[in-house]
């Protein structure tokens, strides 16, 4: 499903569980708010409800949990223009996945709660289900990994995940401890092979092919056949196809002549792959500087710790220095043709699906 926008959640999701977690155990990792409980934006709740959307007929086995079958969707591709948040939501993220109530554990009965204290987390911490909610539990041996064309790039999820682990007050210290090369899932499981978050790029793909439980592959519109990384994409998601495993994406817009994967998702996205993507109105002019500011008014309205003057300031530097193009791809979430023109939307609807 494509969704321009954010709506109502009215289906059976693990997100209400979820989003009361991460504001219980994740905290702002850098600027004036670090340190205070992280919060989801609506555009972010809004995907995070859907990842975890639950199939209304899942049924759950205590001897064999159906994993990624108990969702709608076996991934999430994110596409949002740069500075609106995607890197620490992604390490949020990627932290619920390790220790967090990621699967789908049965539906709720009156009164039954979920206890940190019965997941391996002694915050003391409870939630109360509602009747006939679907219940979350932690993956017994996850084994994750972040995909990034660089280490620089991997930074941009490793960094805020690092940072939400080491505060003093942080109650993810007891569950997840930082390495050189990998950040380690607490545990019973003394298999260091097991239990682990993993960075790969482009020049370190040792862990490649290891049996996953779950991904994020990051800026996915610079990967491409060129620079070898649409065939590490496509292995790790393989890999943890194997393993009843499921993945998110995140990557600004991309170069249609590059061939990426990040277009490549998108043009061929089925009815298991939720897909966010809200382009401003296609009848504003980038290069008129009144319509620019409606175009990031309307990219940035979910994202209130972006000020839209700054970002349309480099935006006229760009334009000015010839790269405009740059711009409208990064900052304007458009899908930029090096002619100077962008796909029109219909044509996409037409094409790959009607957007919802």
């Amino acid at each position: 499903m494509w969704s321009r926008e954010v709506r109502v959640v009215d289906f059976p999701t693990l997100g209400d569980l979820i989003d009361a977690w991460i504001e219980q155990h994740c905290l702002i990792p850098d600027g004036f708010k670090r340190r205070e409980p992280f919060r989801q934006y609506d555009w972010q709740f809004w995907c995070t409800a859907n990842h975890f959307r639950v199939r209304p007929d899942a049924e759950f086995d205590a001897d064999d949990p159906p994993l990624n079958r108990a969702f709608v969707y076996r991934r999430t591709d994110v596409v949002a223009p740069q500075k609106t948040g995607k890197g620490p939501w992604a390490a949020v993220l990627l932290a619920v996945m390790a220790v967090g109530p990621s699967e789908f554990a049965g539906w709720a009965k009156e009164g039954e709660v979920y206890r940190c204290a019965d997941n391996g987390c002694n915050c003391g911490w409870e939630f109360t289900y509602l009747p006939g909610e679907p219940k979350g539990m932690r993956h017994p041996s996850p084994l994750l990994q972040a995909l990034a064309t660089s280490q620089e790039q991997v930074r941009n999820i490793w960094r805020p995940l690092e940072a939400m682990i080491k505060f003093p007050d942080s109650k993810l210290q007891d569950l997840l401890k930082p390495r050189e090369e990998f950040i380690r899932i607490i545990s019973e499981n003394q298999d260091l092979e097991l239990d682990r978050i993993d960075a790969v790029t482009s020049s370190a793909k040792s862990r490649l092919g290891n049996p996953i439980t779950g991904y994020v592959q990051d800026e996915t519109g610079t990967h491409n056949k060129q620079n070898g990384m649409a065939g590490t994409d496509t292995t790790q998601r393989r890999s943890a196809a194997g393993m009843r495993g499921r993945g998110f994406t995140t990557t600004n817009c991309w170069d249609p002549s590059e061939n990426s994967i990040a277009q490549r998702d998108f043009e061929t996205a089925g009815a298991d792959v939720f897909t966010f993507y809200s382009p401003p109105p296609k009848n504003l002019d980038f290069y008129n500087d009144e319509e620019r500011l409606l175009i990031l008014e309307h990219n940035y309205k979910g994202s209130p710790h972006v000020d839209v003057e700054s970002i349309d300031a480099e935006c006229r530097d760009l334009i000015a220095r010839g790269e405009g193009i740059s711009a409208e791809r990064f900052f304007g979430n458009r899908v930029v043709e090096a002619s100077n023109s962008w796909i029109d939307s219909d044509l996409w609807e037409k094409a790959y699906g009607v957007a919802t």
